[in-house]
């Protein structure tokens, strides 16, 4: 099987050779000269297969992979490697890659690796294509990648996940990614919100009932778990199940069966059960509030989403994806935000987590005059401006937004204090400064600063 190939390798005579190679085979072979020139072709075109080598200057093959694994999770990685770093390269597998070569090459075994990762390429698209496109989880946190590296081991079972963590963390995208990654998912994706379900409808609504079984009931109607079957039954906000309702949803995840509302005969499913839920439903357990045995076959798989304080240093990989997301949406052609704006997002306490970062993001983006967002053109932003980062949070930080906040800081700062020398005459301050007025006054705005 053929596809198109990416090669990533600071050598030109390792390029050289396996396009070579490789092309003799009926590949479409593509060469990049390090990592970050990789990731920026694999952000505009489309690749089968990424063969990198893991040493290289700038960007090397094993942050080239943990990009690949957060934001083309289906793309196969095989990495190149000496002799004396086989340990890392299996350490990479373990991070996502598919497979590793040694150098020199023994070219029986570079063609089997790459058939191989091709044929799983194409078995995986071939399972994408009768779906929407893949849900996207962004972060390259240790506690996200572990969270992938759970979602990726549960995936391929039928084993029942309990998705954990406080509101707008992602839970429900966890869920899809389940799904998308399963053997069902060619088959139906079915939401249960069960806060938002009346209490005396739950088990139509769940369970579906036979014509004239109440008042109203002029058809019969088919539940969600009979929708869902073949597929996944996410049921969202579990904890929020009336008890009732509770011993009837044990009993159809241990029988596998469901009895209709006004039904005469048990009707078999076959579905995969996700759950999610914001509550403590251990506490929950022991005050009696929620069953005990619907809690163990609940949580037989327990994945745990972290809150967005503490992930901070995923907030500029999410503001860019937001950006990139709402500017499609709304036609709008903001580009960034500046280093101040960003350390103000990365200050926030965010108790609404991802989903108020979202929802900030989208105000912001849709009322934006410029192609820069500053402190000021974030709407509601908690603490309503350039908020400091503690020392451990700054410690956290990668060395470029490291240097952005400090320079970001110093940037604010001199200016600040040169208006108030000036008392707040901008023509003044800017001439102080050596710089233009009108560059002053974006400034300011970009750092949240007023005349006067």
């Amino acid at each position: 099987m053929s596809g198109r190939i990416l090669i990533v390798d600071d050598e030109p005579s390792i390029r050289k050779v396996l396009s070579a190679h490789l092309r003799r085979f009926g590949h479409d072979v593509d060469t990049a000269n390090d990592g970050a020139v990789a990731i920026s072709r694999l952000q505009s075109e489309t690749f089968a297969l990424v063969v990198s080598d893991l040493k290289m200057p700038h960007v090397d093959g094993m942050e080239l992979l943990r990009w690949i694994t957060t934001h083309q999770p289906t793309l196969p990685v095989i990495l190149i490697t000496a002799h004396g770093t086989v340990d890392s390269a299996v350490a990479a597998i373990k991070e996502g890659a598919f497979d590793y070569i040694t150098k020199p090459f023994d070219r029986d075994e570079l063609d089997g690796v790459i058939t191989k990762a091709l044929n799983t390429r194409a078995l995986r698209s071939g399972r994408a294509s009768a779906r929407t496109p893949r849900t996207v989880i962004v972060g390259s946190t240790a506690r996200m990648r572990e969270v992938y590296r759970l979602i990726e081991k549960v995936a391929p079972s039928p084993t029942t996940v309990l998705v954990t963590g406080e509101s707008g963390t992602g839970k429900e995208l966890v869920a899809r990614s389940i799904h998308e990654q399963s053997d069902r998912a060619t088959g139906p994706f079915i939401q249960v919100n069960c806060g938002a379900i009346p209490e005396n409808l739950f088990e139509a609504e769940l369970f579906g009932y036979e014509k004239g079984s109440f008042t109203g009931a002029v058809t019969s109607k088919p539940g969600r778990f009979e929708l869902a079957s073949g597929g996944t039954l996410f049921l969202d906000e579990v904890g929020e199940l009336p008890r009732d309702m509770q011993v009837k949803l044990l009993r159809a995840l241990q029988e596998r069966q469901i009895d209709r509302v006004g039904g005469v005969r048990s009707v078999d499913v076959d579905v995969r059960i996700v759950a999610a839920t914001n509550a403590d439903l251990d506490a929950d357990v022991e005050r009696g509030a929620f069953r005990r045995d619907l809690y163990y076959r609940l949580s037989v798989f327990p994945i745990g989403l972290p809150p967005l304080r503490e992930r901070v240093e995923d907030i500029p990989q999410l503001v860019e994806h937001f950006l990139e997301q709402f500017n499609a949406r709304l036609s709008k052609s903001v580009r960034s935000v500046t280093p101040d704006a960003l350390a103000a997002l990365m200050a926030s306490p965010w108790p609404g987590n991802i989903r108020e970062l979202e929802n900030l993001m989208e105000r912001s983006v849709l009322l934006a005059e410029a192609d820069t967002l500053g402190v000021g053109d974030l709407p509601g932003l908690r603490g309503g401006g350039a908020l400091p980062l503690s020392t451990d949070e700054l410690d956290d930080l990668g060395l470029k937004e490291y240097v952005r906040v400090h320079t970001a800081r110093l940037e604010r700062a001199r200016i600040q204090r040169v208006l108030e020398a000036e008392d707040g005459n901008v023509t003044r301050a800017a001439r102080r400064l050596g710089i233009s007025r009108k560059s002053l006054q974006t400034k300011m705005k970009e750092y949240g600063l007023r005349d006067g």
